[in-house]
């Protein structure tokens, strides 16, 4: 397991955030900010993480209303332009001018933002089942569970809870891989109780008409164009369609495409076609 040092910064409206800083890379190379979705946190990039860590510098964020960052008084904050202050923030903050930028669903869209708001600082990216055309199917599917809490006495009960609401995602996973999710997703409360590790107001702002994007993200994508991008799809996905993602491969010259068999939304990215996508992402990077 690689090892990562706490980092902390603050929002503009006070809120202390939390980040996972692993240490690597040759001087003048680019970190890797790793960007979760949703519900997730940090943890959803310990496996990247334990693989390219020493050969490169990950910056795992952790979105306000998760993990360790601070939960917000005002849940209308909850939304993709105030993530983008936040990261704007820690981009500043540790005096980041040039990064590469891997997303899951949120993440990737935030990627996509920050791109459009500074091109140049932006050298490579991965958006991880996510595009500018989100499916209406899979947005209610995830509004029928986000912010609803649940606890469970031990991880067993955690992960057999995760493999019933999910199955569909995951059809394949063995208990071991449930467990594993359950650990990324959840945290032990002081009562020895097993909750989800978010806010559950952060489904108040995505409940409502428009909530989830609310802008044409078209513009936001191509901003991505011309450094090396790859695009990462479960092919079971029920956010990203497989026309969306043939889309963006057309109007983005050498998007690397690749999809994971068997897989709904979102690749854990530990998949070999997965890690076989983000070798070749660096690479290019490396080659300049």
């Amino acid at each position: 397991m690689a090892q990562w040092t706490d980092g902390y910064w603050w929002s503009k409206d006070g809120l202390r955030l939390h980040y996972r800083d692993y240490p690597g890379g040759a001087e003048g190379q680019p970190p890797i900010l790793c960007i979760p979705g949703l519900t997730r946190n940090a943890r959803d990039f310990a496996d990247v993480a334990d693989r390219l860590a020493g050969r490169w510098r990950l910056i795992c964020v952790e979105l306000r209303g998760r993990g360790e960052s601070a939960y917000a008084k005002d849940p209308m904050t909850y939304v993709p332009l105030t993530y983008l202050q936040d990261l704007e923030a820690l981009i500043e903050e540790l005096k980041i001018d040039r990064f590469v930028a891997f997303g899951t669903s949120l993440g990737g869209l935030l990627t996509m933002l920050l791109s459009a708001t500074g091109r140049d600082r932006v050298v490579a990216s991965m958006l991880n089942d996510v595009g500018p055309v989100l499916e209406v199917g899979g947005l209610a599917r995830i509004r029928t569970y986000v912010g609803k809490q649940a606890s469970w006495p031990t991880w067993l009960h955690a992960a057999r809870g995760l493999q019933q609401s999910n199955f569909a995602v995951y059809p394949d996973y063995e208990v071991e891989q449930w467990l594993a999710m359950a650990k990324r997703l959840c945290r032990l409360t002081p009562a020895g109780r097993i909750i989800y590790d978010y806010d559950m107001k952060i489904a108040e702002p995505f409940k409502l008409p428009g909530g989830e994007s609310g802008m044409d993200m078209w513009p936001a994508f191509q901003s991505l164009g011309g450094r090396p991008v790859t695009l990462v799809r479960g092919e079971r996905s029920d956010i990203l369609s497989a026309a969306t993602a043939q889309e963006m491969a057309r109007r983005v010259d050498g998007l690397d495409l690749v999809t994971v068999a068997g897989i709904g939304h979102a690749p854990v990215l530990d998949e070999p076609e997965s890690v076989a996508a983000i070798d070749r992402l660096l690479a290019r990077v490396l080659a300049g």
